[in-house]
């Protein structure tokens, strides 16, 4: 398997930490591409989140820390840590996912250097107030599929930023789902096999209209990376990052009037609230979704229901009776 790009991450800051610490975070990394199957999207995720722990140890402790600094920090340490991302107004989502970051790096240094900390495991996770899914109305995720070829003037582009948001929409894939996808991956039937989390593979179906999507892109682009490229290409015709996604998002929220909580992910939630609304079976809409549990796409009940009490509330004439 090829490296992913982000495995250069600490080998680029060499004084962030001490060299055995260093050594051992890519170590890590490439642990997380090889044997755990992670997306790249992931492991640059995990790899800012340990970056940013061994930043704030660098200023706690004095000097960059070496892997007998990690083996004696205290539950103090931890929790001075935790302490400083509240006061940087970090959110608990953000704070939880770091933790669990560092936990799965100190169980590697257990199992690569048998490297113990029991302090770690005595600090709580930062409790997290349950939050339903954010969809967009039918009408706002039409408004953005729509008006995403707007964002450029090179046709190409225009059609990838259309191809990409269709997907989402039309197909359920979380954004590190659709920017993973290959040459070869591009559909050419009504469904397509989706590799998720866990490497765990899922069949998708895939509507005329994504097809259409992807087809235009295509014949677009001016680039071809061949079979095992990259789908979808930045301006520079490497993979498309989702922070370019993102962006693009946040250009049509300001143009469309929509709430902050309209992201690429938005999109996925959308799916499966408009599926949920139109009849669609919860078992089916797990399935296509790549949930491990029903309780998980069982939020979006919730949501519907939600939908649905304040259509009642607006339009029954005894409703405010």
């Amino acid at each position: 398997m090829a490296r992913p790009r982000r495995l250069t991450a600490f080998a680029a800051a060499p004084t962030l930490a001490a060299p055995d610490v260093l050594d051992e975070a890519a170590r890590w990394q490439r642990w997380l591409a090889d044997e755990r199957r992670a997306a790249d999207y992931t492991i640059e995720a995990y790899g800012h989140d340990l970056a940013a722990f061994l930043d704030f140890l660098r200023e706690h402790l004095g000097a960059p820390a070496r892997l007998d600094d990690l083996a004696g920090l205290r539950a103090a340490d931890f929790r001075s840590w935790l302490a400083r991302r509240a006061q940087q107004g970090l959110e608990r989502s953000s704070t939880a996912r770091a933790l669990s970051v560092v936990r799965g790096f100190f169980r590697h240094l257990r199992r690569s250097r048998g490297l113990e900390n029991a302090a770690i495991a005595t600090i709580r996770t930062p409790k997290l107030p349950k939050q339903l899914p954010r969809p967009l109305a039918k009408e706002e995720a039409a408004a953005v599929v729509a008006q995403a070829g707007s964002l450029h003037d090179e046709p190409w582009l225009a059609h990838r930023d259309t191809a990409v948001l269709t997907l989402l929409y039309g197909a359920g894939l979380r954004i590190d789902e659709a920017l993973s996808l290959n040459r070869r991956d591009a559909p050419k039937a009504e469904t397509m096999v989706i590799t998720g989390k866990g490497r765990k593979q899922r069949m998708v179906v895939v509507l005329p209209v994504v097809r259409a999507a992807i087809d235009a892109y295509l014949a677009a682009c001016p680039h071809d990376p061949g079979p095992e490229g990259p789908l979808f290409l930045g301006v520079r015709g490497g993979r498309l990052r989702a922070r370019a996604l993102q962006a693009a998002m946040q250009t049509l929220r300001v143009r469309l009037g929509l709430p902050e909580t309209a992201t690429p992910h938005a999109l996925r939630h959308s799916f499966a609230t408009h599926l949920l609304s139109a009849g669609g079976d919860l078992r089916s809409i797990q399935e296509l979704l790549g949930h491990a549990s029903l309780s998980t796409t069982q939020r979006y009940t919730q949501v519907d229901a939600e939908r649905l009490m304040a259509v009642y509330e607006q339009a029954h004439p005894r409703a405010k009776g």
